[in-house]
């Protein structure tokens, strides 16, 4: 036991989190047809051993058109799901609880890799493209494909998709899931006044806009047993030129809490389609804010991210209140021994006890 923030447990629902440490989810688009395989075993071997508290796995479809693109990920069929119960028990066996994101891209699905360029596939060249849908009849950047404008039918078709996905993920031993309603994707388009332009009950008002986020979390905490965390990511701002706000967000926030979400996993942008918000070299922390705002006004607990690589800034988070958690991404692809790093630099009196015994034995032998 330690009293290094950083290094404590967090308890949320029946799942104990060793540290605040979590593996944000990143994308690695070599999926076939939706299914993990080598590569994601090999990528998630390096994070079992890390010393991490969580981890996140990647944006998962709910259904092969809800893809980003079509290396990514899905949980809709059982194929998949036996792949992802191989990653899941790397991180089982070393007392890491795991969770998956599960996503439907909307109007910024059917694209390509993005070393492959991002952009819309094209079945003359780099195809199979697919229909894309979202809540209304807008590309999600100038040129790209027109998306079809989800009717009654479709948004059930949805909410039945989420909540299938989430007991596919339990069979996958997941401990957890994470809604995606960031970053441009389906949630988030209807969350957004910019690409949400509808009249009906689904368009509007912040109200209206928040709907299908709220069934999704409702019928996705129906999916799943007491025990078992949700969690929901929000871009909790538009980029810029974009209309949702924060408080869109903290509204948001506590009608999730109302529908049994556990946490919000606090970040930004996406909408508009354009520049990535890390491109624009924000400051470390830069995201910091909402999740201190959404912890304060809601009571929930939230993660936050956003180019947090300095130990001393994570550990200042929690120790500040600002958050619960702090993910990492980009930090941990660089060293995926970041945890161990941190403990040694905060001070820890074992830092190696934070990694597998194993490894914990020859690096107390080396000190």
């Amino acid at each position: 036991m330690t009293d290094i923030p950083l290094f404590t447990p967090f308890q949320l629902r029946g799942v104990t989190f060793p540290n605040r440490i979590m593996l944000a989810p990143m994308c690695q688009y070599q999926a076939i047809d939706g299914v993990p395989n080598a590569w994601h075993r090999a990528h998630h071997g390096r994070y079992a051993t890390s010393g991490v508290g969580s981890v996140v796995v990647e944006a998962t479809g709910i259904s092969p058109e809800g893809r980003i693109s079509p290396g990514c990920t899905g949980l809709y069929n059982d194929a998949q799901v036996a792949a992802w119960r191989e990653v899941t028990d790397l991180y089982r066996a070393q007392g890491i609880p795991v969770f998956v994101q599960i996503n439907h891209a909307g109007a910024k699905a059917s694209t390509k890799r993005p070393w492959d360029g991002a952009g819309p596939l094209d079945p003359q060249g780099s195809g199979p493209a697919w229909q894309t849908f979202a809540p209304s009849a807008l590309p999600a950047r100038e040129g790209w494909h027109t998306p079809q404008a989800l009717d009654a039918a479709g948004i059930e078709g949805v909410i039945r998709d989420f909540a299938a996905a989430a007991r596919r993920a339990i069979e996958a031993g997941f401990d957890g899931v994470e809604i995606h309603g960031a970053h441009g994707y389906l949630l988030h388009e209807f969350m957004s006044p910019y690409s949400n332009r509808r009249t009906d009950d689904y368009g509007g008002p912040v109200e209206n806009r928040m709907r299908l986020p709220v069934e999704v979390a409702r019928a996705v905490r129906a999916a799943l047993p007491d025990d078992m965390p949700l969690l929901y990511r929000a871009s909790c701002v538009d980029g810029e030129g974009g209309g949702l706000t924060l408080y869109d967000t903290v509204a948001l926030s506590h009608a999730l809490r109302a529908e049994g979400v556990d946490m919000i996993d606090a970040s930004g942008g996406g909408i508009p389609a354009g520049m990535r918000l890390t491109q624009q070299k924000p400051e470390p922390g830069f995201q910091v804010p909402f999740a201190e705002r959404i912890r304060q006004d809601t009571g929930l607990p939230t993660v936050a991210v956003g180019m947090i690589s300095d130990p001393e800034l994570a550990n200042s988070i929690v120790a500040e209140g600002k958050a619960d958690l702090v993910a990492l991404a980009r930090g941990m692809l660089s060293d995926p021994a970041w945890p161990y790093h941190a403990a040694q630099k905060l001070g820890h009196p074992e830092p190696a006890s934070i990694l597998p015994k194993l490894y914990a034995f020859y690096l107390k032998l080396a000190s």
